[in-house]
Order: C-alpha cells, then sequence, then structure tokens
C-alpha cells in the first residue's frame, strides 16, 4: 500500500526509487496481457525487479495463486503483517495474517478476482495494520491466466492514501469541499453544492479531487463517513443507530458500503476491535 502524497507535480514518492504508482499498476496490467506458461514462467520473471518493489516503502505488490494463497509479495507487505521477511509470507491467505473478520473479506474478495475474472481498479478500502493502525487505500487486483486462458492466479497492488499537503494551486476551493464533507457526512450530498461552494464546475472537482486527494468525490464522502462509523463502532453505540448518523438511508446500506471498503461486517468489525 503506497503512501500517496501530494506536491506540485502530482508525483508520488515512488518516484525516487524509478517506480511510480501508475508504473506498477501497469506492471499489472502487462502481466495480465503476458499469457505465459505457467505461473512459476511468470514469477521468474517478476524476480528480475524484486528489488525494486522492495524498495518501494509505501506500495503493497503481490500475486497469487488460484487458492489466494501469496507466491510473491514485496517487504512493505511482509511488514504490514508482522514479518519481518517475505518468506514468511508465503503460501499463506488474507484470512491467515489479516484480523479474522477483515482477512476473511479480503480473501473472498480475492476469490471473486479468481473465479469471477473481476478486476478491481481504485478500491477505496480501510485495512487495520500491524497494531491494529487504521490506513486506507486505493487497490487494485486482477486475473493473471496462461497461453490457454485459463486463470492460473492474480496480482494486485495497493497504495496508501495520505494527509494531503497543501500546495496544488487548486488547494483552497479543494479544501472548502473537503471541509463541507466533513460536516455534512451525516446527509446525502449533492455534486451541485460542491460547485456553489468551490466555484467550479463538476468535471474540474472531480479531475482535481482525483490529482489532489487520489479519489473522486464520492469516494471522499465514503471514506469520511466510514472514518466516523470506525469511531463510534469502537464503542457501544447500535449499529442502526451508526447508519443513520453516518449518512445511510438503511442498516443494510450501511452494511454492504461498510463490506465492500473493508472487507467485513460493521458486526464483525466491532468484534474484532473488542478482541
Amino acid at each position: 500500500m503506497s503512501c500517496v502524497s501530494d506536491d506540485v507535480s502530482g508525483k508520488a514518492p515512488a518516484q525516487e526509487v524509478g517506480l511510480e504508482v501508475g508504473e506498477l499498476s501497469q506492471i499489472c496490467e502487462g502481466l495480465a496481457r503476458q499469457r505465459p506458461e505457467n505461473i512459476q514462467t511468470l514469477l521468474n520473471a517478476m524476480a528480475l525487479i524484486a528489488p525494486l518493489l522492495n524498495a518501494i516503502p509505501n506500495v503493497v505488490f503481490f500475486i497469487k495463486d488460484v487458492q489466494a494463497r501469496y507466491l510473491l509479495v514485496n517487504m512493505t507487505l511482509a511488514r504490514r503483517c508482522g514479518f519481518k521477511n517475505v518468506v514468511s509470507l508465503l503460501g499463506k491467505t488474507s484470512a491467515d495474517v489479516f484480523p479474522s473478520a477483515l482477512g476473511q473479506g479480503y480473501t473472498e474478495q480475492d476469490l471473486r478476482v479468481l473465479r469471477d475474472g473481476v478486476t478491481l481498479r481504485d478500491q477505496l478500502e480501510m485495512h487495520l495494520y500491524n497494531g491494529r493502525e487504521r490506513g486506507w487505500c486505493l487497490t487494485q487486483k486482477l486475473a493473471l491466466r496462461d497461453i490457454q486462458g485459463r486463470v492460473i492466479g492474480m496480482a494486485g497492488i495497493s497504495h496508501d492514501l495520505l494527509e494531503t499537503q497543501a500546495r496544488h494551486p487548486a488547494w483552497q476551493r479543494l479544501a472548502i469541499v473537503d471541509d463541507h464533507i466533513r460536516k455534512h457526512y451525516h446527509r446525502p450530498i449533492a455534486m451541485e453544492e460542491l460547485t456553489m461552494l468551490s466555484g467550479m464546475s463538476v468535471a474540474q472537482i472531480e479531475r482535481y479531487c482525483k490529482r489532489i486527494f487520489h479519489l473522486t468525490p464520492r469516494q471522499m464522502i465514503h471514506k469520511v463517513r466510514l472514518e466516523k462509523a470506525t469511531e463510534l463502532l469502537a464503542g457501544t453505540t447500535p449499529i442502526t443507530d451508526i447508519a443513520l448518523q453516518c449518512g445511510y438511508t438503511d442498516h443494510s446500506a450501511f452494511s454492504r458500503q461498510f463490506k465492500a471498503m473493508t472487507g467485513s461486517t460493521p458486526r464483525d468489525f466491532r468484534l474484532t476491535l473488542a478482541s
């Protein structure tokens, strides 16, 4: 999961070691197009760039087999899971290494990619890192196929979202949008509100939100709502009340969105925090 901090050019820190998040995404898509003879052939080719993958401290990269077990990971992922080396993670699934409710959700997501060929792009997710520290990331996952078109595994990357730095020319207007979302997340927020506040068109807001926050406006709203929800889940507020307080019209809508972003139901997440 890569920490994406903004500068004026919008480049990610991964640039310092020769690979950016966008380039890693291209590597994943390139792997999907390769159609190797088998998964081992692919792993042998990836070994050539393993030192580069390990040199990026804030980007998770992995390849898994058809049973969603890790075959190749970088050091960032190993450390996030509490391991001192990558070998300790190989052969395990997400359900083996992440908190129970969350890990099972991640593995279910993996199996959807492997079974149905679903491709995930810029999936906003909340993770609990080692020590139960909360972190947000954008995840991409895709199926890998052999020369016969059979799924032989999957590849994925996740890059972290860091607090944005206020150096972009559009920052002040976007800060108004961000502040408005944080104050009014408990109710529906229309794009018309955001355009009036910022003085920008819908297209400009979407473009600059993606450039500065690395999120769409809708993802920004979901992120704020889920941040508040996880705070409330640490207490004793009933989940139905949490759903309403966080801007969801009913419990089921809240549960669906929560699981999509955390891999866990609100109830299971609460149990994870209490364990």
